[in-house]
């Protein structure tokens, strides 16, 4: 028995790693737009208050980069499939980012319907309940947007 590889396999693999390497770089540059974008629409420094351990902030932030996460792996899956590596990219950016911006207007929104004053919970050195609702938002909301990529 003899082992040989197919003709093009070290081609077909160095494309397939090329292709994971691109999209991981697009998923953490939207993961990074993700989290400024959810600093920015929040009141605070949400980098500062997560490096000094407020409780509510760490929860807030975690629940969003799970939510962003979501919006980019459903960016990469509804565009990675077609073969054309470049397309592909570019879709998943714009799903990306247009996912990240319908997300982060959704929290802000129910967080005004429901009544919470965010800047205050996130610079509360407890934690408050009412934490649970904003990083549920977040994390609902991201996948209903990941699921309206598809």
């Amino acid at each position: 028995m003899t082992l040989a590889l197919e003709s093009g396999y070290w081609n077909a693999l160095g494309e397939g790693v090329g292709a994971i390497i691109l999209y991981c770089l697009v998923g953490l540059a939207l993961m990074l737009v993700g989290f400024f974008a959810i600093d920015l629409t929040t009141p605070g420094k949400l980098r500062e208050l997560v490096v000094a351990s407020k409780p509510n902030a760490l929860i807030v932030s975690a629940a969003g980069m799970i939510s962003m996460a979501f919006i980019v792996v459903f960016a990469v899956l509804a565009t990675g499939g077609s073969g054309r590596l470049i397309e592909g990219l570019l879709a998943a950016v714009v799903f990306g980012l247009v996912g990240i911006v319908a997300q982060v207007i959704s929290v802000r929104v129910v967080e005004k319907i429901t009544g919470i004053d965010i800047g205050r919970t996130l610079h509360s050195d407890t934690y408050t309940p009412e934490v649970l609702v904003v990083a549920a938002a977040h994390f609902a909301l991201g996948l209903v947007v990941a699921f309206a990529i598809l």
